[in-house]
């Protein structure tokens, strides 16, 4: 147990997960073959705020408690992705680091910022003035499990009302998360991201979910 680091950032973990309507089979086998977790982990529900851009694939952006969090992507191995936690900030975020480092993120044509600090609600006024940017509200229900030293979760997730459920694994080794998705029955599921995933709810990717 003394390798489980939730919440904590670490090394850019690899990650498989996939979201669809139901993933019965697979979340039952993931909670029989986890070894007990902390508590904490049992069952969170959290209301966060995705920024979704029409032309980034790349770097993950949500607010989450207060908080600005981007991870961006690094790399695929064999199948699997890697993202690595690029800033967190906190409200007011001052124009300075809108313009370094959050902005960039979304790879659009940035809007003009006329005051030196923004509040949450003055943000989120900005993203939604943008065309290519829309605010997603993002609900999440979510119990967590161990297997094969990975971090895995079962999550019912709210896009903007809209139910659908994710699973997944994560680790810093890759033969650790294919040994998960052996043992719970995942492989040869397509592995979505939460980018991706939204997108497809929203109707700004065509193309359906795992299931």
């Amino acid at each position: 147990m003394s390798d489980l680091k939730i919440g904590e950032e670490s090394k850019p973990r690899f990650e498989f997960r996939t979201f669809g309507q139901s993933f019965e089979q697979a979340a039952k086998r993931m909670s029989r073959l986890s070894v007990p977790v902390p508590e904490k982990v049992w069952h969170r529900e959290s209301d966060e705020i995705y920024i979704m851009s029409r032309t980034n694939d790349l770097n993950n952006t949500k607010i989450r408690d207060g908080k600005m969090d981007v991870k961006t992507y690094v790399q695929t191995v064999d199948g699997l992705e890697q993202w690595d936690p690029k800033l967190k900030a906190e409200f007011p975020i001052s124009k300075t680091t809108l313009v370094n480092e959050v902005l960039p993120a979304f790879m659009v044509e940035a809007p003009e910022l006329t005051q030196e600090e923004y509040t949450y609600e003055e943000f989120l006024a900005l993203i939604e003035a943008h065309p290519d940017l829309q605010a997603v509200r993002v609900h999440k229900e979510r119990f967590g499990y161990m297997v094969n030293n990975t971090i895995c979760e079962v999550a019912n997730v709210l896009v903007n009302g809209a139910k659908i459920v994710s699973i997944n694994s994560e680790s810093t080794e890759l033969e650790d998360i294919k040994a998960t998705l052996s043992d719970v029955g995942l492989e040869g599921v397509e592995n979505i991201n939460y980018l991706q995933a939204i997108k497809r709810v929203i109707g700004m990717i065509n193309r359906p979910l795992a299931n």
